[in-house]
């Protein structure tokens, strides 16, 4: 969400109203909760809403929310993943808008931010390793193919060698430092985007495993949706928007064309149907204009059927793996 005075812009946010059709009465899982923007859209307009988010700011700053909404909304402090788990009842429509918010991005302390200097953190529940672990202590190996794939960086072998080099003399601590060393590493011209963006991209992606976040709940979502329940998500960079195409495609019936397949697998009844006939929508002009962050925004709706959910496997994903943030807990800055 942009920061505008006070407020944020949910983006998108006419259009995830339009897609998810009866709103009166229905009950909303909002996945994302972040400063509310979608959750009060909602329930102005009759919802019940549960809004998920992991960092405690957020679920702190959502207290004045549950109180002015007299019983029709409540914040559940957890990772998304587990959307399934926070009600019995299956909601009409679950809403992900995707990826870090400005509230965190503005806060310097949190560490997302390379014009902002501070400590080099990145972590949206507060909790686990910090991106400076990884930093100073990740094989300059597994640095550069978290460089080159989650932050798609052209130059990561160049940057975890200079990482490398640096971290044995004084190790990384301050998102200034990172960012500055990167930018004296690599020339651009003015105009482009900062040296640094995609290898912070991918440092936050990692340490709080977006991808694997988003194709759990994608998973947890399938299985709590009402039959006719409708799943919406906004996606910020081609990595998510990649996961929630290959989800829904996936979702929506195989088709085999190998004479080795058995006929009763050849298809399968759909799970979901896309709401729009291109599977995808963007942002107009005008909203881009008007929020900068929505210009590379996608929004991806589908349809749940009444066919039972299907086996939860991540590899219709085709995600890389990396070293397990688990190898560095324990282990200091």
């Amino acid at each position: 969400m942009k920061k505008t005075g006070d407020q944020h812009i949910p983006v998108m946010l006419d259009k995830v109203i339009a897609s998810l059709d009866v709103l009166e009465g229905a009950l909303i899982i909002d996945g994302t909760f972040g400063d509310g923007g979608y959750s009060r859209e909602f329930i102005r307009r009759g919802s019940r809403v549960i809004g998920i988010d992991r960092d405690p700011n957020a679920v702190r700053n959502a207290r004045a929310l549950v109180e002015s909404a007299k019983g029709r909304f409540e914040i559940i402090e957890t990772l998304f993943s587990q959307l399934d788990m926070v009600t019995t009842v299956s909601p009409d429509a679950i809403v992900l808008d995707v990826g870090v918010s400005s509230m965190q991005i503005d806060q310097a302390e949190r560490g997302f931010s390379f014009l902002k200097d501070g400590p080099l953190d990145m972590r949206m529940s507060k909790k686990g390793v910090t991106a400076a672990t990884v930093i100073n202590h990740m094989d300059s190996s597994d640095l550069a193919r978290i460089f080159r794939f989650l932050g798609e960086e052209k130059h990561a072998k160049r940057i975890a060698r200079m990482i490398d080099s640096r971290r044995k003399k004084e190790p990384f601590t301050r998102t200034g430092d990172l960012a500055k060393a990167i930018k004296k590493l690599i020339t651009y011209k003015p105009g482009t985007i900062h040296p640094a963006t995609r290898v912070f991209q991918a440092l936050r992606i990692y340490v709080n495993d977006e991808l694997g976040e988003l194709a759990r709940a994608l998973f947890a979502a399938e299985r709590i949706l009402k039959p006719h329940g409708r799943l919406a998500i906004v996606t910020f960079h081609s990595l998510e928007d990649r996961i929630v195409k290959r989800f829904f495609i996936d979702r929506a019936g195989v088709q085999s064309f190998s004479r080795y397949l058995p006929p009763s697998l050849a298809t399968r009844p759909p799970c979901f149907i896309s709401v729009f006939k291109k599977g995808v929508i963007v942002p107009c002009k005008e909203e881009v204009i008007r929020n900068r962050r929505a210009r590379s925004a996608k929004l991806r709706v589908g349809i749940r059927t009444g066919e039972p959910a299907w086996k939860a496997d991540p590899v219709i994903f085709a995600l890389p793996t990396f070293t397990s943030l688990a190898s560095f807990e324990g282990v200091g800055t």
